[in-house]
């Protein structure tokens, strides 16, 4: 029975989730499979993998052939160099204390490259959400200062009209003053 491993797609349309399986090649695509191997998440960023390296090393060893997309997941995660590596243990190379150093080291390097990147991107978000906040503080404040002069401008055209209603107030009861004196 040739056997693959691949994805098995999960998830609502639109937001794909995966299951990395040991299937039976001939087994539809999300159909029945031998074992879960692990998780993709491809919507995060950067997408989140969980892989049993040890199942999947065995799996290997045993002539299961990934798929492609499965062969760049497995290599990320570090399937493909514990398996490259327990190779070399097999034939001598290389002792098993060796092997997990080496796999250890290349471990701590690839999380740090994923942290740097998590760190990155948290950084450009904080930056863009302080560009933004900048940005409406000035909208606002070029509101404000729109607003306040409104109001300046209402109050001067409203001085003069109060001045001329006193004035013509002022005339018009002076006009009525002098007609009943000369009634």
């Amino acid at each position: 029975m040739p056997v693959k491993i691949r994805l098995q797609r999960h998830g609502k349309k639109g937001k794909p989730f995966y299951w990395v399986v040991a299937a039976d090649s001939r087994s539809k695509r999300d159909g029945k499979f031998l074992e879960k191997l692990g998780t993709y998440n491809p919507n995060t960023n950067p997408a989140t993998i969980e892989l049993n390296l040890d199942t999947t090393v065995e799996w290997l060893w045993n002539g299961a052939q990934p798929t492609d997309t499965a062969r760049a997941i497995l290599s990320y995660k570090g399937a493909l160099l514990k398996h490259h590596l327990e190779g070399g243990v097999r034939k001598g190379a290389l002792t098993q204390e060796q092997a997990d150093e080496k796999l250890a080291k290349w471990l701590d390097e690839k999380s740090g490259k994923v942290d740097a990147k998590k760190d990155g991107l948290s950084k450009a978000d904080a930056d863009a959400k302080a560009k933004a906040l900048a940005a409406e503080k000035k909208v606002n404040e070029e509101r404000i200062a729109a607003a306040k002069q409104a109001e300046a401008d209402a109050a001067k055209a409203n001085e003069p009209v109060a001045e001329e209603a006193e004035e013509t107030a002022a005339e018009a009861s002076s006009e009525g003053n002098t007609e009943e004196t000369q009634a």
